[in-house]
C-alpha cells in the first residue's frame, strides 16, 4: 500500500497512517479522504495487521475539510454532487467501523471538523496534552451531526454532553476531554509516542479474533435487546472457545506465564 496523500507503514503488526501536510494542519483533501477509505477497506483482509494507528505531523492532528480543495468547490456543486461527497465522507467512517483491527488515533495537536469524526471513529484515543477538539460544524452553518457524530459522540461521552458539544462546536481542552470520557489518555507531547506504543503493544499481543470479535459486539449490540444481545455473546464465546488462543490463553494463565496467541509477535 502506498498512498499519496499521507504516510503509511508497518511493522510488527502494526499499521501506522500518518497524515502529513503539516502546513494545512493536516486538512482533509478529495484524495485524502478517498485513500483513506481505500487504506482501511484493504487492511481488514490484511492478517498480518493486527493493529492501526492514526496520527498526524506538525502541530495539528486533522483539522477537517481543506478550505480550498473542499469547501471551496462544494459552493459551486449542485445537490446530487454535494450528497454524492456527504456520502463519501461517511464511507471513510463506514470502513473505519467495519475494520476488524483496533484503531488507536494518536492525537498529536489540534482535532477539529472531520479530524474530529476520525478520533471518534477510532477505538481508542490517546492525546498530547496540546490537543483540544471540536466538532466545528456548526460553525459553518450546518448540522453538528456530520459524518456519524450524532450516532458516536453520545456513545463516547453520554447524550447530554454529546449535545452541547455538537451544537456549539466549542472547543474542549485535553484535560476536560480526558475528564468526560473523550479521550481515553491524555500525555505530554513528547511522550505521545511512547504512550502509544504501549496500548498498541497490549492489542497486537491479545488475540486478534478475540478483540475483532469485542469490537463486532460494541458495534452491533447497540441496536439489540438484552436478551438478543446475551445470545448473541453466548454463541460468539462458544465458538471462540473451539479456537487455540482460548486453549493458549488457559495454558498461559495455569503456567503463569505471558500468552503467544496465534500470529502475535514473540
Amino acid at each position: 500500500m502506498t498512498p499519496r496523500s499521507f504516510r503509511y507503514a508497518e511493522a510488527g503488526g502494526v499499521a501506522t497512517l500518518t497524515l502529513d501536510r503539516p502546513q494545512t494542519l493536516n486538512s482533509l483533501t478529495f484524495e485524502v479522504y478517498r485513500e483513506l477509505t481505500e487504506t482501511f477497506r484493504w487492511l481488514a483482509g490484511r492478517r498480518e495487521v493486527r493493529a492501526v494507528v492514526v496520527t498526524g505531523t506538525g502541530r495539528a492532528f486533522c483539522t477537517g475539510g481543506d478550505v480550498k480543495d473542499i469547501i471551496g468547490h462544494l459552493l459551486g456543486r449542485d445537490p446530487a454532487a454535494l450528497l454524492e461527497f456527504t456520502r463519501m465522507t461517511c464511507d471513510l467512517v463506514r470502513v473505519m467501523r467495519a475494520l476488524p483491527q483496533p484503531i488507536v488515533a494518536s492525537l498529536n495537536g489540534t482535532v477539529a471538523g472531520a479530524g474530529a469524526i476520525l478520533a471518534i471513529a477510532s477505538d481508542v484515543r490517546i492525546a498530547a496534552d496540546t490537543a483540544k477538539i471540536a466538532f466545528l460544524f456548526v460553525k459553518v452553518g450546518l448540522s453538528g451531526a456530520d459524518m456519524g457524530a450524532a450516532w458516536l459522540l453520545p456513545r463516547i461521552v453520554g447524550l447530554g454532553r454529546a449535545t452541547e458539544l455538537l451544537m456549539t462546536g466549542e472547543f474542549v481542552d485535553p484535560a476536560e476531554a480526558l475528564r468526560i470520557g473523550l479521550y481515553n489518555r491524555v500525555v505530554p507531547a513528547e511522550r505521545l509516542a511512547e504512550e502509544t506504543a504501549a496500548m498498541v503493544d497490549r492489542l497486537v499481543r491479545g488475540p486478534a479474533e478475540g478483540v475483532a470479535a469485542t469490537k463486532r459486539a460494541l458495534e452491533s449490540e447497540a441496536h439489540m435487546d438484552l436478551e438478543t444481545a446475551l445470545e448473541q455473546e453466548a454463541r460468539i464465546q462458544a465458538e471462540l472457545m473451539t479456537r487455540p488462543d482460548f486453549h493458549e490463553g488457559f495454558a498461559a494463565f495455569t503456567a503463569k506465564r505471558r500468552p503467544r496467541f496465534d500470529g502475535s509477535p514473540e
